[in-house]
């Protein structure tokens, strides 16, 4: 695929980009409690302002049901975008009409403009193809070049990630080359041992990763929610922790294949426990306990991994030369079962390996819990699209890029 220095080599002075960012920040109301998105793009749109081009920056938020909602507005985000690249972002208030075209038309060399979350119409996200192309074709009307480098929308088929290139000449942006580049270290000539860490709610969202990585890995830590569907597969109660019975067949296909190919399955050894799940927005003290993870009570659900399994994932993680990391270990927006998850970042900061932390809740939580960006070998900005990718996927948004 082309690169945003080749395309820069051709001449931008003048020319309006269009670049399909990812600004799907977490909002509390109007407040952005986690910019990392916005900082991750904010290379390529200061590298074509600084070259003259017209930038026009455009994203999705949330998940609005294809019509404006206050509620999901980039607004906060233009601003942020704004305070970054230390310059003034204008902002339209529609994806394609009367705002985003003087919007655009009122551009000039080397400014920025950020249109409203093009999920606020419907052929965004169509499974029509004819629907989905028409609005390509709007958006196609406000630019000269695209450049994709929202690598958190990606894997889906969507008019700005997939039909828009088809459009227009295009270019991959910074971002996405970085996180591509570092996807092929993850599944070509992977340096060894390499260490594989899932946590997360659901095993049913890892499935496809967990299938993937049995061919690749060395060594699966399993933590989180997940974990619980892996001990009562092994036989063990699990009180009432998240539980999908019907992935108990899959998970035992899983464990059998691991032990034939020599993959080290890791479970917790021991959980902590609360016979209440914890209230999030006031974080007020939650009553509860630590019991072997082969012996949870009745009653009690477990909300994050023990001690003695976070030290026995952190000696998982000292040697590895590769890891890669998805999903937190337990609860951890609050701080009676954040532990887990400080521990398997603490342990990725520690390793003197390449460690990657895969997007999503794993991105915030580095963040939420004060570490450094900087200590760790990538943080992704796309935990589907990266899942998606190690799972051998085609990803849409790519291969758009790629003639």
């Amino acid at each position: 695929m082309k690169t945003i220095d080749e395309l820069l080599a051709e001449g931008v002075t003048g020319k309006r980009v269009f670049v399909r960012a990812d600004l799907n920040v977490p909002l509390s109301g109007t407040t952005i409690t986690d910019d990392g998105r916005i900082r991750a793009v904010q290379p390529t749109v200061e590298k074509l302002a600084a070259a003259g081009a017209r930038v026009i920056v455009a994203s999705h938020l949330g998940r609005p049901k294809g019509a404006p909602d206050p509620a999901f507005s980039l607004a906060p985000a233009a601003a942020r975008l704004g305070e970054l690249i230390g310059a003034g972002v204008a902002f339209a208030t529609d994806t394609v009409g009367e705002s985003a075209r003087a919007t655009v038309a009122a551009l000039t060399d080397g400014k920025v403009a950020v249109i409203e979350n093009l999920r606020f119409n419907p052929g965004e996200t169509s499974k029509d193809d004819a629907e989905r192309g028409a609005f390509a074709d709007q958006l196609a009307e406000l630019a000269d070049v695209y450049v994709g480098d929202g690598f958190g929308a990606v894997h889906r088929k969507h008019a700005s990630v997939f039909d828009l290139p088809a459009r227009l000449p295009h270019a991959a942006g910074d971002l996405i080359a970085t996180e591509v580049g570092v996807l092929k270290k993850l599944t070509e000539d992977v340096a060894r041992p390499y260490a594989v860490v899932l946590g997360g709610s659901k095993v049913s969202d890892k499935l496809g990763v967990i299938d993937h990585l049995l061919e690749r890995a060395d060594r699966i830590l399993i933590g989180g929610g997940m974990a619980y569907t892996f001990l009562k597969a092994q036989g063990h109660e699990v009180g009432n922790s998240l539980l999908q019975e019907d992935q108990i067949p899959a998970v035992l296909e899983y464990l059998k294949r691991a032990e034939e190919k020599g993959v080290e399955f890791v479970l917790p050894v021991d959980v902590v426990v609360s016979e209440q799940f914890p209230d999030l927005k006031t974080k007020a003290p939650s009553r509860h306990t630590t019991v072997p993870a082969d012996a949870i009570p009745a009653g009690v659900m477990g909300l994050d991994n023990g001690p003695e399994t976070n030290k026995l994932y952190a000696s998982k993680l000292a040697d590895a030369v590769t890891v890669f990391w998805n999903g937190p270990m337990g609860v951890f927006e609050h701080p009676d079962y954040a532990e887990g998850t400080r521990a398997v970042a603490q342990a990725l900061v520690d390793s003197e390996g390449f460690s990657v932390v895969g997007g999503g809740d794993s991105a915030a939580a580095v963040r939420i819990l004060g570490f450094d960006e900087n200590a760790f070998g990538h943080i992704s900005t796309g935990g589907g699209a990266s899942l998606e990718y190690l799972e051998g996927k085609t990803l849409p948004g790519l291969a758009a890029l790629e003639d």
